[in-house]
């Protein structure tokens, strides 16, 4: 990765929209920043908890994934690997950093290239299945910002099925993919040619691998996805019960699921700005109350905290590369 310049700026401009975010709620809803400290600790607690699950379950995904990929990855680096990629999420734009980051420490465990890069696009396509799925059922369940949701969950089923498709080509069709890769030949370097030549072959092998392997394990994953986000979609609930509001829990989940689709357009690090402007809008459709803290609150733990943790994951893991 070199030089940090780039990730250093990324994350000033991040955290500089955030706090102008919250700074811009606050007083749009005449409330004082100084009232995010009469939240009750208990709900806190439990929020900080239920992120912890995020994080964890996500390095056991990975896990799963990589080792039914041919790979030997421990929980441990597993899991640096996830708060790493976390990081380099909330610094980019559409948190579109994390994939090559753990694309790059995936290489750095033993596991090739083209099958680190499978890993990563599996993870993204069981977590659009999951997604179609859960934002369907939730906005046919609750009624709740119908139109939007549906404008939102139409753009990204459109974007998962041509996603899909392009799995399909590179599956079914090894001769098409030759003939692509015979007209990049003539326009690249052989060297370059040759290393993307074996990385699409070695990620072509390793979608063959994965849909060989046991149904048990393909259902496991989808369970993973699901406990992945659906605690991680439950914290706004507790960080209303802190305020003294009430929990809202489905409009809250459907509410979650619209949020971290909209976080996808690529515009500011991390979706910063976006999220929060989001989440206020959506939230002030229901909740009455003190929503600028739950606002804060939420940002911090979902968010800032992936900062933090990210930043002391690299830290451990350049001063073990030293040792």
């Amino acid at each position: 990765m070199g030089s940090y310049k780039k990730e250093l700026r990324g994350l000033i401009i991040a955290v500089i929209i955030t706090l102008i975010s919250f700074l811009a709620i606050f007083k749009i809803s005449g409330r004082e920043i100084t009232t995010i400290f009469e939240a009750k600790t208990e709900y806190i607690s439990i929020s900080l908890l239920l992120h912890s699950l995020f994080w964890i379950f996500w390095a056991l995904r990975l896990m799963l994934i990589s080792n039914m990929l041919g790979g030997d990855l421990k929980f441990k680096a597993a899991f640096l690997i996830t708060l790493i990629s976390n990081f380099f999420a909330a610094v980019t734009p559409s948190s579109a950093g994390g994939e090559p980051v753990r694309v790059l420490y995936l290489s750095k465990n033993g596991i090739r290239t083209g099958r680190a890069t499978a890993v990563v696009l599996i993870e993204r396509l069981v977590d659009s299945i999951f997604f179609v799925v859960f934002l369907t059922t939730l906005l046919l369940i609750t009624d709740f910002s119908l139109k939007l949701g549906f404008k939102v969950g139409g753009i990204f089923l459109a974007i998962l099925i041509v996603f899909i498709l392009s799995l399909y080509e590179l599956f079914k069709y090894p001769d098409r993919v030759q003939r692509l890769l015979s007209f990049l030949k003539k326009r690249l370097n052989e060297r370059i040619y040759k290393r993307i030549e074996r990385e699409v072959w070695n990620f072509r092998e390793a979608l063959v691998d994965l849909l060989k392997d046991s149904k048990k394990k393909i259902s496991a994953l989808f369970i993973l996805t699901a406990l992945i986000w659906i605690p991680e979609f439950l914290i706004p609930s507790f960080v209303l019960m802190a305020f003294g509001s009430e929990p809202h829990f489905l409009l809250s989940l459907t509410s979650q699921a619209i949020i971290v689709v909209i976080s996808l357009v690529p515009l500011t690090p991390g979706s910063s700005g976006i999220a929060e402007g989001s989440f206020f809008y959506l939230y002030s459709q229901f909740v009455r109350g003190n929503l600028a803290s739950v606002v804060a609150v939420w940002r911090t733990i979902t968010y800032i905290s992936n900062i933090i943790s990210g930043a002391l994951a690299i830290a451990f893991t350049l001063r073990s590369r030293q040792d």
